[in-house]
């Protein structure tokens, strides 16, 4: 199966995750996107120190419903930072007959270079990278770190980076939503709607727990 696997921390999950989880589904014949909330993110402090748990079921409420998405609480399972390499790892061993593409937004990508271990991301899975607003990427590879640069060869026509190792990078343009979780917070911290920006379960979800109190 072709297993797309879909990082965050989901703090909260909004209606652009799921634009681009759908998104790369279509576009590289997807069977499935598995959405893995983060439990001890590695890169920035959690805002709000929402709880896991928490984060994990707004993903379950959004996703509800969709047959070709599905949530893994892997991250939450174990201790540590919650390195993506460490997941993508987990994956391989657990499924080791299946195909995984990484998800992730061109914004990510272009700090990939300060990921750990990031030079075994790309030779461990595929990637799609999937435009964010203002983060549009028209020369792959100078994206690239440049230390692994020449391990790509780049076919302009398909917008993909083949990998050495026999995976690839494919990027996705179109038409990115301008949505971001700190402006939901900020909102939902005000108390005022955020219906236009995350699923409706979400939504009631976020209100009924009083998630982004703190954050007024």
């Amino acid at each position: 199966m072709r297993i797309g696997l879909m990082g965050g921390t989901f703090n909260p999950v909004h209606l652009a995750h799921l634009h681009i989880a759908e998104e790369a589904r279509l576009a590289c014949d997807l069977d499935r996107v598995v959405f893995i909330p983060a439990g001890d993110p590695p890169h920035k402090p959690l805002a709000g120190e929402v709880p896991f748990a928490r984060r994990s079921r707004m993903v379950e409420l959004a996703i509800g419903g969709n047959p070709f998405f599905e949530l893994s609480l892997i991250e939450g399972e174990r201790t540590g930072k919650s390195y993506s390499i460490d997941t993508i790892t987990a994956f391989r061993e657990r499924f080791p007959q299946d195909d995984f593409f990484f998800i992730i937004g061109s914004d990510s990508f272009l700090e990939i270079g300060l990921w750990h271990r990031f030079r075994e991301i790309f030779a461990s899975c595929n990637l799609i990278v999937v435009e964010r607003p203002g983060k549009r990427i028209s020369d792959p590879v100078a994206a690239l770190p440049v230390a692994i640069r020449a391990e790509f060869s780049y076919t302009s026509g398909a917008r993909r980076l083949d990998h050495n190792a026999g995976t690839s990078v494919r990027f996705l343009t179109g038409c990115p939503l301008d949505i971001s979780s700190s402006e939901i917070r900020a909102l939902a911290g005000s108390r005022r709607s955020i219906a236009h920006l995350v699923p409706p379960q979400v939504a009631t979800y976020i209100t009924e727990q009083g998630i982004y109190d703190t954050c007024r």
